[in-house]
């Protein structure tokens, strides 16, 4: 019985390359947003639908935590939290880096968006939110590029975690 052939060819530039493009538009929208619109205040894009805000938000996903009696703690503990993430989500990309997959698209987003986060909270110590969204009566909490990239990377992910796989 022979061994399979490992496939030579190394996909991680492509997928750093995905990650780095993730990390500078999120950078970018950010920027815009701190350059034209006061913290705290809005511009309505479609009425009733989405709008373009200004949000600190000291908290983790949704605002969580935000409203803490000890602040300090929490975006330390975030922090940490995203240096690990950063940290196993590069590891896993490392080891899928001779496959050409979904699987390692979703790793390469979810790095970006955690990368771009991460930046937030230490150089300005907040996440810099600017995406609302109201449908009908519901208002989603506000948020960003990364975020967006780290939830379309986790979908690809769900995607081929239940798609069928092909027999060995």
């Amino acid at each position: 019985m022979t061994e399979p052939r490992i496939n030579e060819r190394n996909y991680l530039g492509l997928y750093f390359l995905t990650t780095l493009a993730v990390i500078v538009l999120d950078r970018i929208t950010k920027r815009l947003v701190v350059a034209h619109l006061a913290a705290g205040s809005t511009h309505t894009i479609i009425p009733g639908f989405f709008r373009i805000s200004h949000v600190l938000n000291t908290g983790a996903a949704f605002s969580a935590f935000a409203d803490t009696a000890s602040p300090d703690f929490v975006r330390k503990a975030l922090i940490v939290f995203s240096i690990v993430a950063v940290l196993i989500v590069g590891y896993m990309l490392l080891r899928v880096r001779h496959t050409l997959s979904l699987t390692a698209v979703a790793l390469a987003l979810i790095l970006g968006g955690a990368i771009g986060n991460l930046y937030d909270r230490i150089v300005y110590h907040f996440v810099i939110d600017f995406l609302e969204v109201h449908i009908v009566h519901y208002h989603w909490p506000d948020f960003n590029v990364a975020d967006s990239c780290i939830v379309i990377g986790a979908c690809l992910l769900m995607i081929e975690i239940f798609r069928p796989q092909a027999e060995r």
